[in-house]
């Protein structure tokens, strides 16, 4: 019986909470290594010390259980390291995220009426034809489903010999904005009709009067550039019914680095002065 340390014991030497450990055992992540016929008290050994130390560890870091359990039972340890770098890869982007917002937040609290004023044109834009995929997309998933049609997009207008013309670019209904769920359109611009191929169709996107501001950084994070938008729409032009429009002058295919990203927001609207 010596060779046994309690649940409490082994509560107190992990830093894990019964309840916690109750879990952990129920979904089979830290099986207990013997369990009392006669009571059902669960009870551990030392030698499961250092797994419960780091499941605790990778808790602690916000992975899931079920990855936990995964990294656990890798056969090798550099099947486990991949998934430990993983995670940490994903980590780091979150915390990417994080840092750009309290940044975009205090430049917010800070920035007062003299903030300059940002630099917006009024452009005539050409119909051009193009490769596009439209679906119906929710904002929380827009990112990743953006990318997966950019890649699928640019393979088939290379793997049709086409060349791409211009940036690529979006197109928004009013529903993506109002309701965070709308149909959006994923397109780039090539020099002759692409032929139909998986979710990839041959489209031509209108010509339109448009009113455009430059964004830095990620797309998902350009409400500052729509705000500023809207409101020169506002004071200097007339806006008309049509989707938003954005162009990705360079994004993920061009750096990792999301700090040097850019995207043309713009404003479909019908001028009324010079």
């Amino acid at each position: 019986m010596g060779m046994f340390l309690t649940i409490g014991d082994f509560s107190r030497a992990t830093h894990l909470t019964v309840k916690t450990l109750r879990h952990y055992h129920d979904v089979g992540l830290l099986e207990p290594a013997d369990i009392d016929p006669a009571t059902g008290y669960r009870r551990y050994t030392t030698a499961q010390i250092p797994a419960a130390q780091v499941i605790r560890r990778f808790r602690e870091l916000g992975m899931p259980l079920e990855e936990i359990r995964t990294v656990m039972d890798a056969p090798d340890v550099d099947t486990r390291n991949q998934h430990i770098g993983a995670h940490l890869n994903r980590l780091e982007e979150e915390l990417g995220r994080t840092q750009r917002a309290v940044a975009s937040l205090r430049d917010l609290l800070t920035s007062g009426p003299a903030t300059a004023a940002p630099d917006i044109s009024l452009r005539d834009v050409p119909a051009v034809q193009a490769a596009a995929i439209t679906d119906s997309v929710a904002v929380a998933d827009g990112a990743a489903w953006m990318q997966g049609a950019l890649g699928e997009l640019y393979a088939t207008v290379a793997g049709q010999g086409l060349a791409q013309t211009g940036p690529a670019g979006g197109l928004f209904t009013d529903e993506v904005f109002t309701a965070h769920h709308g149909e959006v359109t994923i397109f780039v611009p090539c020099d002759g009709p692409v032929r139909s191929l998986g979710r990839v169709r041959p489209a031509t996107v209108p010509a339109a009067e448009m009113a455009v501001i430059d964004h830095a950084g990620p797309p998902i994070e350009s409400d500052r550039a729509y705000g500023a938008l809207a409101a020169y729409v506002e004071r200097h032009a007339l806006a008309v019914q049509g989707p938003i429009r954005e162009y990705y002058l360079v994004g993920q295919r061009d750096t990792a680095d999301v700090a040097q990203w850019r995207t043309e927001v713009c404003w479909p609207v019908f001028r009324v002065g010079n």
